[in-house]
Parts: C-alpha cells; structure tokens; sequence
C-alpha cells in the first residue's frame, strides 16, 4: 500500500473521528487500518494523531499534514474528473444516496435507464431518511427534500415541493369535513416522526385569505416513520395528516383522498427537491444523472397534477 493511499486512510479516521468508524466506512478491519496509520507515521517520521480508547485527536504535526492530505486528496478527484471528461463513453462508479420513498418512486426508475444508457457506469445507491455525510460517506450525489440549507455543498433545485391536507372520503362521512382549522385539529391525525423529523404542526392562516398565519398541534392517533405507511393509513380512514405531493404516486380521487381547507394558506416553509453534491464543477456522471431524474420529475413536477387545480388552493 503506497503513502497516497495511506494518506486517503489518515483523512478518514480524523473525517470520522475513530479508527472504528473509518474501518466500518472502507469496510476494513479496525486493527488493519490502524497498522496502516502506523505505518504512514512511520515513513513521515512523525506522529500524527493522539489515540485513546475512545477518541483520536490531531498533533501539531498532524494538524499540517492533514491540511496537505485534503488538498491532495481534492487534486487526485479533479484530475480524475477532468480525464473523465474525455471519454466518449461515460464509465466509473456513481455513488448516490436519497430519501427511501422518494428513491423507490424516482431514483430507482432514473438508475434503471442511466445504466441501461450507459452500460459502462456502475451505481451504489443507498436508501435512508437521515442526512448522508456526503463527503465523509463519500457520495457523489444526493437527493434531499426539504428547504433551502445553507453548507459547504453546491444544491441544485430541480423542483418545488408542495403539501396539501389530505384525508379520505370515509374519514369524512365519519367525523364531517372540518371548515376551520380548530375543527380540524379536534380530529385524529397521522404523524410522521422519524427522528428529528417530527411532523407535527400545522401552520395556517387564522382566516380564508388572511396573511396571520397560526400554528397548531395535531392531535396524533398514530405516529409513523414510513410515508408510505401513512398513505395507507389515510386510505383506511384512521385520520388526516399534511402531506408533500411528492409522496403520492397518482391523482388523490384514485386513491380515495381529499384536500382539506383548501381556502386557508398553509405554510410549507418553501420546501424543494434538491439534487446535492459537493463539488462546484460537477463530474460527468452527476451531471447525467441529473438529467434523467430531471426528465422523470417533470416540469412542472409530475406531482403538481395528483391534485386537481391545486394551483388555485391554499392561497
């Protein structure tokens, strides 16, 4: 194993902060990479880091020579990307990450036809709800919906992300079709927590066409961390809950479901789906990427029309 290699190991154990952690990312043994940083402190005659039995932490030294490392590191991936650019067949490995539902319904579909388009790529896609550390794990791209964040990565918008309060028609010959917010949140909802993702509140105008805007709890009768799962309990009739269009798969009169207080505003904190990576000229792969999932999103996004003259509703 030469130094540069040895060098790329040291970055990710200060990454990551523990021998464990970078072991478990390069799924390696933990005693074999910690031979490996032995090994590099050795040949540059220094010591590189503090180790204890929980935590590993920078000498002087170290502090310098992980700087070096970073930007050799950053050198290697943009020639790497730059010789990429050349090619007349698009090739290498594409690694992405998004939220579950969202990548069963559109990335799933998009590396279907990128690898069928360009059957010299390989893709590591990974399903999770929480955020990737995108450099730390090593990610060439992912999806996240949500608002606006500000950070160290380039994201790129490729459309809106708009909610409605949803519930189902027996939800409404049961309990009525609530006419302000106070008579709704009376009734029981369905809460998505997943996490620090607690969808809990409901955010309206206090009257139709008001610009106050007021927030309310919703009285929770059951509590997901599945949206899918939360599309079939609408379905069933179990409560009403606040939903991104992004989540349904069809119109909402196929599935049974009606928007709820569609002459109030509704606050959605100007939530989008973002295509992030971390890097400002982005690699040829990524760029391609992009494109298809684009392409299958739509423009407008195809969600917009699983609601009928959503346009006009919750302003």
């Amino acid at each position: 194993m030469g130094m540069s290699t040895r060098l790329d190991l040291f970055i990710d154990v200060v990454q990551h902060g523990s021998f464990a952690k970078a072991a478990g990312i390069r799924n390696i043994d933990r005693s074999a990479l910690s031979k490996q940083i032995k090994l590099l402190e050795d040949d540059l005659g220094v010591r590189l880091l503090n180790r204890s039995t929980r935590s590993v932490s920078l000498t002087d030294a170290g502090k310098e020579i992980f700087k070096q490392a970073e930007a050799m590191r950053e050198l290697l991936a943009n020639t790497q990307r730059l010789a990429d650019s050349f090619h007349s067949e698009p090739k290498g490995l594409l690694r992405i990450t998004c939220p579950t539902l969202f990548g069963k319904m559109y990335i799933q579909k998009a590396v279907a036809l990128f690898m069928a388009k360009y059957p010299q790529t390989h893709i590591k896609l990974v399903f999770e709800d929480k955020r990737s550390d995108i450099i730390g794990e090593r990610f060439d791209i992912a999806f996240r919906i949500g608002p606006a964040r500000d950070s160290n990565l380039i994201a790129r918008k490729l459309a809106g992300a708009k909610f409605a309060i949803l519930a189902s028609e027996s939800f409404i010959k049961t309990y009525g079709e609530p006419k302000t917010p106070e008579e709704l949140i009376k009734l029981p909802a369905i809460i998505y927590a997943n996490g620090e993702n607690t969808f809990n509140k409901l955010t309206l105008s206090e009257t139709p066409g008001s610009d106050q805007m007021r927030s309310h709890n919703m009285v929770g009768r059951l509590e997901v961390n599945e949206i899918s799962v939360i599309i079939d309990a609408l379905q069933a009739g179990l409560g009403y809950s606040q939903r991104g269009l992004f989540t349904l798969d069809k119109n909402i009169k196929e599935l049974g479901l009606v928007p709820l207080l569609t002459n109030y505003k509704l606050e959605t904190r100007d939530w989008g789906v973002y295509a992030v990576y971390p890097h400002r000229n982005q690699t040829p792969l990524v760029k391609l990427f992009i494109e298809i999932v684009k392409e299958l999103v739509g423009s407008p996004p195809i969600w917009d029309n699983y609601i009928d003259n959503f346009d006009q509703m919750y302003k």
